[in-house]
């Protein structure tokens, strides 16, 4: 009878003692989240949500960088997850711009995509109509957060009346690039690239001889748009589709006309290749020796200086224009980063702090100096490794200095339609059908302003 008693005591104070140990146990793990985060991004900036008893807040950010930019990726994200305790920022690689965008779009009824999406900069009004995004201009109202920060050049494209919808991520711009070895024996100065399209033609001319071309340019709707933009002419009507929906393709204006007849005379003459789409050709081509002079993005920089290392000397220059051309620029290509309005407001906050991390002079010059695309932040160019790095790739400045020589306007804040992606096919196609000898440069426009004034208007009636 003792002993039956005796166990049964030593039974209650067993359990009270577990009891005891899983109670201290859950208040120790109920205080790992109220630690106050570490400041990123403005000093009276506000912290991002607290975590709650569950752990940190989680932001997934769907991204399109693979390969050395994937990793400069990862970097960044680790750094800040090392920074602070309240939020955790988990990368996920989606494919290519179109794929991941496609995914967004599949994900829109449901709460499976991401809290942050990285979208191309020709994604930007359907990101808008979409009404998917918290504009990040209300992080920045409410934050009062200082944009004198950055550039006023790269804000620009993404700003729609004035307001900013995404902040900028990866941003560049196109540039020609020409080799100096070609330019001395064909007795061109190496230190004066061609400004014009007068004075490129001149050049290809002058460089075309012994089996070597004098230029080559992939057929890219990117780049008619930057003809366009240097021109100071708009691509839609409506300003550019940035003070009401664009209802008309201007491609076939004379701006393009102007541009694609001067590429096709230099294919007619021989003095220039067409090697078709892809970029990756006609950079293969000038890497190899075989063309004089190419246009390529500032983020492909890196790459071509170290791909003719010990073969030539690589010089830049400005995009091209007409000789009577005026008050026109470049327009900044690239991606930007959405905040998505179906999580939950502590997911989109840490969202917002992890970009104001991204956004800082240390970030950005990394990022500058492992991907080659601008830093977003004037502060990083005060960095040493980015000064190290335009030492060692001087020809980098070339690419800063047209940035900041853009006049803004409508043309060079660049077009914005929620058919971009297939218009950019159309205006290929086009130049394919002029350079392929198939039709004249008004015929082939005339035809792809049509068919792309015909998708605007089938996309503007699904605008609410």
């Amino acid at each position: 009878m003792k002993s039956t008693t005796l166990k049964r005591i030593n039974m209650r104070s067993l359990i009270t003692l577990c009891m005891a140990v899983m109670m201290v146990f859950l208040a120790a793990c109920g205080s790992t989240g109220s630690q106050p985060a570490a400041s990123s991004g403005n000093k009276d900036a506000a912290a991002p949500a607290p975590a709650s008893s569950k752990g940190p807040v989680k932001v997934i950010w769907w991204h399109s960088m693979s390969g050395e930019l994937g990793k400069a990726i990862d970097k960044l994200v680790a750094d800040y997850n090392a920074s602070q305790k309240n939020v955790i920022v988990e990368a996920v690689f989606q494919g290519t711009y179109d794929e991941s965008l496609n995914k967004m779009k599949a994900s829109m009824d449901s709460k499976s995509g991401p809290a942050l999406i990285q979208v191309f900069e020709i994604g930007s009004r359907f990101m808008i109509d979409s009404k998917a995004i918290t504009p990040m201009q209300k992080f920045i109202d409410l934050e009062k957060y200082d944009l004198s920060q950055f550039e006023e050049n790269i804000l620009n494209y993404y700003k729609i009346d004035g307001k900013l919808n995404a902040m900028p991520f990866n941003t560049s711009n196109p540039i020609l690039y020409y080799n100096k070895d070609m330019f001395k024996a064909a007795g061109l100065d190496p230190e004066k690239p061609p400004a014009t399209y007068e004075e490129v033609a001149k050049a290809a001319k002058a460089l075309t001889k012994d089996g070597k071309s004098g230029a080559s340019f992939a057929i890219y709707g990117w780049f008619m748009e930057q003809f366009f933009a240097n021109q100071g002419a708009d691509l839609l009507n409506n300003g550019n589709g940035r003070k009401a929906l664009a209802t008309e393709s201007m491609i076939n204006s004379d701006a393009g006309v102007k541009t694609l007849a001067w590429w096709k005379q230099m294919v007619d003459d021989k003095t220039a290749l067409n090697l078709g789409r892809k970029t990756d050709d006609t950079k293969k081509a000038f890497i190899a020796g075989q063309v004089g002079m190419t246009l390529d993005s500032t983020g492909s920089l890196r790459g071509i200086v170290d791909g003719a290392q010990g073969k030539f000397q690589v010089g830049t220059g400005f995009l091209p224009k007409p000789s009577d051309a005026k008050d026109g620029g470049v327009i900044v290509g690239g991606a930007s980063l959405y905040i998505l309005n179906n999580r939950t407001d502590d997911e989109q906050k840490a969202a917002w702090d992890f970009i104001k991390f991204l956004g800082e002079p240390k970030q950005q010059a990394y990022w500058h100096v492992n991907t080659g695309y601008f830093p977003i932040t004037k502060k990083a160019y005060d960095e040493q490794t980015v000064k190290d790095n335009l030492i060692k790739y001087p020809q980098l400045k070339t690419a800063v200095d047209q940035l900041h020589s853009t006049k803004a306007n409508t043309a060079t804040q660049g077009a914005v339609m929620g058919v971009f992606p297939e218009a950019r096919q159309l205006t290929e196609g086009a130049i394919e059908e002029v350079l392929n000898g198939k039709k004249q440069p008004k015929e082939a426009l005339d035809a792809a302003a049509k068919e792309i004034s015909g998708k605007l208007g089938t996309y503007n009636k699904t605008v609410k």
